[in-house]
């Protein structure tokens, strides 16, 4: 067993996130995939406050008894108001479930921009941000610390929406749109990047009625994650699904061989409509985006994931 830990290739990041059901959804996989190195978990205002998202995270490192440095984030966009997203994730955040409180598990002293810098500058340029929520915390750090990418091999991250081409919902995503100007400055910084557009969560990686009905019973994890379902089904669709989005970035990190991909150059609108983003498909484009996923073997994974899980007991 250590000879096979040893020689596995791990996966080095740093998860910036604001939990959030499809965030939580995320972190429930990526906690227990034994080839992620989680070096820091970072929080940022997003789908409710800084307060209840960092509650959030602590209380599933709490749940899953899981010990990860995690650090404060801003507590708001660069320049605008903060935008919140209750009505689809509840205003605890977790959908149907209702966490405590208080937690035993407790940040650390450092903010999240200095711990990032902190981690990439020590680091060996290996170590990629799988950016979950807005891009505020990321275009801070490269505010502060310019000098800091050249030590970020990629950024992944899940959120926005290529408008006006076709096969693409015309859609402003939450992630963008809460603080654009932030993205602005990710996007022009020339940092390789790895966009996961909504359409993936929404159209591609989305779990049926049916597939979330099954996880009634199946075992502790897969109760939890039914509870926080209860309330978060998709709007806007015929049909009751449960859409993945954040789980599609930390998926292609570990399987890149799901998705199929496009290069393109991508924009976005800071004034007329805040958050809209624009992509011209070429070769030579600043963006890697997704576009397609082998849904069947999406859910395969996804389902041996959830069985794996049948050993683990919550304490309570």
């Amino acid at each position: 067993m250590l000879k096979k830990e040893f020689t596995m290739k791990k996966y080095k990041v740093i998860i910036d996130t604001d939990p959030g059901v499809d965030d939580s959804t995320c972190l429930t996989f990526a906690f227990f995939d034994e080839k992620l190195d989680i070096k820091l978990l970072t929080t940022v205002s997003g789908n409710v406050s800084i307060e209840k998202n960092t509650r959030n995270l602590l209380h599933l490192l709490d749940k899953f008894r899981k010990d990860y440095p995690v650090a404060v984030g801003t507590d708001k966009p660069l320049i605008r108001p903060a935008k919140r997203a209750e009505y689809i994730h509840s205003k605890n955040g977790l959908g149907g479930y209702i966490p405590p409180e208080t937690t035993v598990h407790q940040p650390i002293k450092e903010d999240a921009v200095e711990a990032m810098y902190k981690i990439l500058k020590d680091g060996n340029g290996d170590i990629t941000p799988l950016v979950l929520g807005p891009h505020t915390n990321i275009a801070t750090l490269l505010i502060k610390h310019p000098d800091i990418v050249e030590k970020i091999p990629k950024i992944i991250f899940m959120g926005g929406s290529p408008s006006d081409v076709p096969g693409f919902t015309n859609h402003i995503s939450f992630n963008i749109s809460s603080d654009p100007e932030s993205f602005k400055i990710v996007l022009e910084s020339g940092i390789p990047l790895v966009m996961i557009p909504y359409d993936m969560g929404r159209k591609h990686s989305y779990l049926s009625e049916e597939f979330v009905e099954n996880l009634n019973g199946m075992n502790d994890v897969a109760n939890f994650l039914y509870t926080m379902f209860k309330t978060y089904w998709e709007p806007n669709f015929p049909d009751k699904r449960i859409a993945m989005n954040d789980t599609c970035a930390y998926m292609y990190l570990r399987y890149k061989n799901l998705f199929k991909c496009k290069r393109a150059n991508v924009t976005v609108d800071t004034e007329l409509e805040p958050g809209k983003t624009y992509v011209d498909f070429n070769k030579h484009g600043n963006v890697l985006i997704t576009v397609g996923l082998k849904r069947k073997k999406f859910l395969k994974i996804i389902t041996k994931k959830l069985k794996d899980f049948d050993n683990f007991k919550f304490d309570n």
